[in-house]
Formats: structure tokens, C-alpha cells, sequence
């Protein structure tokens, strides 16, 4: 019990260690923050060897299957159709600025050149490396490229098994976690010294070990460490669903916009640090052919305005298909969001959240002295908000018309008739 003591506080203190170490950005970090804060819409892009199966990025651990027989499919992974400017083309039209991409999720298929495993991209029919292409079309466009790292892997013996992936045929004696730790840094090394600039590494899986007997040391600190010397500028966030670590420079929220937790994914505390929502334009992350339950457009538009409210960003993910290609649902939608945002764009960009409204039926962004007010609930008559700063002129942002407004003892009311058929029903205030 002395032993089991002693291991147990010492592993407690490396865990804490790991999270405080003082960390101080760069001014380089610095300004990437404030540039990945006013991009506020990205696009995620969940793609590997799971879109052959057509069951979701979970297929390979929902039905545990053998990481051997799963790995077959990699001599029949042909994306002949991939077309890294016809992806980046549609992205930037559609309004987002940043693609994250997963460059090696939890089956522990790298889609990249990595001279760490032969498990990649290149020993398939295909042989072409994916990174190097959309990182090069993403520069040659100025977008920014973000890439998913997992921190787990179902097929790997030298990763430590968590929680997940018990079914999938390692021998769980073979593990040490020295190797995988160092397997890991190995490739972002490779990602941050071989593909030009990288906006951001955006991890997940550190979940994996969650309810531990003893709290799992994933050494962070050292692996924040090590993509901050290699780029200063590039952020480092993880999906961990917990306060956010020294080392980390955004925060993440699952499938919620910060501060509601209706997923119950997303329950920690609202940091001080750049925001970001990720969120599915259907039901799944990786491509799943019976799902073609996708959001419409007018519903990713009122989520764009609450993320943005929240003064967050949204990282809304597609699943591209099989043969490389993206979803004609998901073209059409980003196509939608793109036409609106042509328009509305500057109630969006570059804005902070408005404070004002009740979250739901009108929610705000601001832009120093102007304010935003979006209304994503077409019955609403009367706009009625507290708003202590003094409103010189309320417009119909799209029409420019003015609008009759009255203002006493910091309560606002403004009437209203919402158009037909807008998804979101903006008003530009001009505050003194």
C-alpha cells in the first residue's frame, strides 16, 4: 500500500508539473491568436482509412475489430478523385479561413510521408502524400492549414491502452510509453519542419485515460514545448473537455458553443484564451454513408451567430468520401454559408462578443463601437435589451434602412419585422 501510495502522489505531481509549468507565448503566438480570433470560421475535414468502411471515424473500436484484418484496407485506399485545390477552393468561397485537417486520427493511419511508420499514405494504391498537397494549396491561397493530431492509437503496442481500443488485438504487454511519446515528437516534427507554416496542432484523445487509478502523465508540457520552438507562431490546442493547460494557447468546446454544455461534452470553465467550437454538419465526424442527416443552411448560419456571440470561432467538419471527394451536401452548404457571409461577413469577422441579448432568440458581436444585433428567431416583434451605452443610430444592416429605436435607463427596444426566409436578421447600432 506504501509503494501504491508514493507512485500514486508522485505520478499526481508529474501531472500537475506537466500543466504548470510557466509558459510565456511569443509575440509571434501572440499575433497568430488575435488572427486566428478574427477568422472566426474554419472548416475540419476528418478523413482516413474509416471513410473506406463508410461507418464513422469510431468503426474500427465500435466493432472491435483486429487492427491487423482493419489494416488491410489500406492496399484498397485509391482517392483517385482527391483534388486539393477544388477542397481549398470551396472552403475559401465558402467564407472559412482555416482548414484543420486530420493528419493521423485514432486507427493510427498517417496521411502523410512519415519516415515513423509504413502504416501512412504512401503504402497504398495511391502513394501520393496528402499533407503535402493541401498544405501547398492552402498557401497558395492564404488559408491557414490547422492539423489534428490523436493522441491514442488502437493499432499501436507501445501506446499505453486506455479506456478505448480494448478490442482491437495489441498485446497490451508490449506497451511503453517511452517509445510512443517519442514515435509522437517524431512526427510533429516532421508536420512542423517539412510542410511550411502550420496555424495550429489541435489534439485529442487525452480522454483516453480518463478515471485512471493512477492519473496518466502525457508529458504535455514537453510536447507544447517542442511545437512552440519549432513554429512559435503556431497554437496549440486540445480536446481534453478540462480547463486548458500551460502550453495551450486556444480552448476547445465539443459540439457546443462555450458555456452551454447541452452535449455534455463541454462543461469546463470559459478561459481567457482564443475560443473555438467544433461541430458536425451532420451527425458523424468521419464519413458514414447512411448519415445524410446534415444541418441545413439556415441552421449553420444561426449556429456561426451564437458561436460568434461567445466570441469563439466555428471549426464545422465534413467527412470527405472514399474516393476522395467532398459530400455534394456539404458543397451546398458551404456554398449557402458563403452567399451569406459575402454580405454579412463584417458582423462575423473581426468581431468580439456583443454581450447583449439572451443567447438564443437575439444574440450580438461588436466591433468596437458598433454592435451587431442577430436575430435568429423570425417571430420575434420587438427586440428588447439592456444596453448601457448610448445608441446613436440603429440600420437594417443589408437594406441600410434606419430604424425607429427608443432608449431609457440603459433598456433598448427596438421594433421589428424579420424578412422571410433569413436565417439570421442583422441590425448595425452605432454606439457614442
Amino acid at each position: 500500500m506504501r509503494k501504491y501510495l508514493v507512485s500514486f502522489f508522485l505520478s499526481l505531481a508529474m501531472l500537475s508539473s506537466a500543466q504548470t509549468v510557466a509558459y510565456q507565448p511569443s509575440p509571434e503566438n501572440l499575433k497568430a491568436r488575435k488572427d486566428f480570433s478574427n477568422s472566426r470560421f474554419g472548416i475540419f475535414l476528418h478523413w482516413g482509412l474509416y471513410s473506406l468502411f463508410g461507418q464513422g471515424e469510431w468503426y474500427m473500436t465500435n466493432q472491435n475489430i483486429d487492427n491487423r484484418e482493419y489494416a488491410k484496407a489500406a492496399q484498397a485506399f485509391y482517392p483517385h478523385r482527391f483534388d486539393a485545390k477544388a477542397w481549398v477552393s470551396a472552403i475559401k468561397e465558402a467564407g472559412a479561413r482555416y482548414i484543420c485537417f486530420t493528419s493521423r486520427h485514432h486507427e493510427g493511419f498517417s496521411m502523410w510521408n512519415t519516415a515513423q511508420s509504413s502504416y501512412n499514405i504512401m503504402n497504398t494504391p495511391y502513394g501520393k502524400d496528402i499533407i503535402r498537397q493541401l498544405a501547398d494549396e492552402c498557401h497558395r491561397q492564404d488559408v491557414k492549414l490547422h492539423l489534428y493530431y490523436s493522441h491514442l492509437d488502437w493499432t499501436r503496442e507501445d501506446y499505453p491502452v486506455g479506456r478505448t481500443g480494448r478490442g482491437t488485438g495489441r498485446d497490451t504487454g508490449k506497451a511503453d510509453w517511452k517509445s510512443y511519446y517519442d514515435f509522437m515528437n517524431r512526427q510533429l516534427t516532421e508536420l512542423l519542419t517539412g510542410y511550411g507554416e502550420i496555424g495550429a496542432i489541435w489534439f485529442d484523445g487525452v480522454w483516453d485515460h480518463d478515471g485512471d487509478s493512477i492519473p496518466f502523465d502525457w508529458q504535455l508540457a514537453g510536447q507544447y514545448e517542442l511545437i512552440h520552438r519549432l513554429q512559435p507562431a503556431c497554437l496549440v490546442g486540445n480536446n481534453h473537455h478540462l480547463t486548458p493547460f500551460e502550453g495551450e494557447d486556444i480552448q476547445i468546446f465539443e459540439r457546443d458553443v462555450p458555456g452551454e454544455n447541452k452535449a455534455g461534452l463541454s462543461g469546463q470553465a470559459v478561459s481567457r484564451l482564443p475560443l473555438e467550437t467544433c461541430q458536425t454538419m451532420n451527425g458523424m465526424w468521419g464519413y458514414k454513408v447512411k448519415d445524410q442527416d446534415y444541418k441545413s443552411v439556415s441552421e449553420l448560419i444561426r449556429l456561426l451567430a451564437r458561436t460568434s456571440a461567445k466570441g469563439a470561432n466555428l471549426l464545422l467538419n465534413i467527412g470527405p468520401q472514399p474516393d476522395g471527394t467532398l459530400p455534394e451536401a456539404a458543397l451546398q452548404r458551404l456554398s449557402g454559408m458563403g452567399e451569406w457571409l459575402k454580405c454579412y461577413g463584417p458582423s462575423i469577422y473581426e468581431t468580439e462578443a456583443g454581450g447583449v441579448g439572451d443567447g438564443e432568440k437575439v444574440v450580438s458581436t461588436r466591433n468596437g463601437k458598433t454592435l451587431y444585433l442577430h436575430v435568429l428567431n423570425p417571430e420575434v416583434a420587438e427586440i428588447s435589451v439592456s444596453l448601457p451605452e448610448k445608441v446613436k443610430t440603429a440600420v437594417d444592416f443589408r437594406s441600410r434602412q434606419k430604424l425607429k429605436f427608443r432608449q431609457k435607463d440603459g433598456q433598448l427596444v427596438i421594433p421589428v419585422t424579420v424578412p422571410e426566409n433569413v436565417p439570421d436578421y442583422v441590425l448595425e447600432l452605432k454606439l457614442s
